[in-house]
């Protein structure tokens, strides 16, 4: 009878670390994981690398390339997250984990092929990633639509009622005016800060502040209360083909009402995706800002190659940001070579999609906060 209860509270216990790591997965490939409840986008890549028998990049490229057609939750594609400017820009990643080669675009204008601009420098040129504008024009001289404006009645009508409401919240610390739209400037003693750095003093000169006295700094916390489901959502994918190989891709059109020129977590390699044909791959999503100074993904892939399992490297990647950041917001996938998958989160419940052979349709798994 001991021995039974003994069993029954591991069994239980295994319940709820199950819960909240998503042991989700039970192995084999094909197979297509991806961020949130992506159905459609998964299904594009689904039909890619299973009906057609395509590759795991190719595949990726039509998944993410399917989310931003579907302007998956106006996070993804053209027509959402306007910045501080009403200006949509794009961010995008591949990454093939046979050869380790990344194409990346950040901070796009004027074309909305996010994943396929990628694609074209990875294929194309011997760089990993290309930004603003010129990315655009790289993207549009070898064939991709447009110039194109990226905005959408919606994104512009959300920008307005922004506007009106002060520019608030929004990115912007230590600075003057705290409480209102710009244009920002340093406070007096910050700049003072910054002058007697480099050297210089403006003591004895008479000067009075330029802002004046009734402004005073504020520093900021980090505004978490910014970050959510439907302003901060990147879609990240990774898929293994019928040959074992492995690729991933990420698309976003970024934070709503970020500083112009903000680049995210989404183009960079190891951060909102990862993948190694030997080991397997990772997809993030959350408050890019802080994620990407810890690189989860790159995290997540190293650790199971030194035999983590994946709901243990994905719970790991996420604690390591969380000590650091308790009030953070993000989530990881994690998949092995084995198409084992799992997941973890920190600061909201997290839903991640699957599709494999064992499967008839899109699977959606949730997995409980850490927090």
């Amino acid at each position: 009878m001991a021995l039974s209860n003994v069993s029954l509270f591991f069994f239980l216990s295994m319940l709820t670390v199950s819960e909240l790591a998503g042991i989700y997965g039970s192995g084999g490939y094909p197979i297509v994981v991806s961020t949130w409840p992506f159905r459609e986008a998964v299904r594009a890549a689904w039909r890619s690398v299973n009906d057609h028998g395509s590759s795991a990049i190719d595949a990726v490229v039509e998944g993410c390339s399917a989310c931003e057609e579907l302007r998956c939750d106006g996070t993804v594609g053209p027509g959402g997250s306007p910045d501080e400017n009403g200006e949509t820009t794009l961010d995008a990643l591949v990454m093939d984990g046979t050869t380790m080669e990344v194409g990346a675009v950040a901070a796009m204008r004027y074309v909305k092929d996010g994943i396929k601009a990628a694609k074209l420098v990875m294929d194309y040129t011997e760089h990993t990633m290309l930004v603003g504008e010129k990315a655009s024009i790289f993207a549009i001289s070898m064939g991709l639509p447009g110039p194109t404006n990226l905005s959408s009645s919606e994104s512009i009508e959300k920008w307005v009622k922004w506007k009106e409401n002060n520019c608030q919240p929004n990115f912007r610390k230590n600075v003057v005016p705290a409480k209102s739209c710009g244009p920002y400037h340093l406070h007096y003693d910050s700049s003072s800060a910054l002058e007697r750095s480099c050297g210089l003093s403006s003591e004895g000169s008479g000067e009075r502040s330029l802002f004046g006295d009734e402004n005073h700094l504020q520093t900021l916390e980090h505004k978490s209360n910014i970050i959510s489901y439907h302003n901060h959502d990147t879609i990240s994918m990774a898929i293994i083909d019928k040959t074992g190989h492995i690729a991933v891709g990420t698309s976003t059109n970024g934070a709503t009402f970020k500083v112009p020129g903000r680049v995210g977590d989404g183009p960079i390699a190891g951060s909102a995706a990862y993948a190694d044909d030997e080991v397997g791959a990772c997809g993030a999503t959350g408050d890019g800002d802080i994620m990407m100074r810890f690189l989860p993904c790159y995290q997540v892939v190293e650790s199971m190659r030194q035999g983590m399992e994946p709901r243990h490297a994905a719970a790991d990647a996420i604690s390591r940001i969380a000590r650091k950041y308790p009030d953070f917001i993000g989530a990881v996938f994690a998949l092995n070579k084995n198409g084992v998958h799992a997941g973890a989160c920190h600061g909201w419940t997290y839903q991640y999609s699957v599709r494999n052979s064992s499967m008839n349709d899109v699977e959606v798994f949730s997995v409980a906060p850490s927090d």
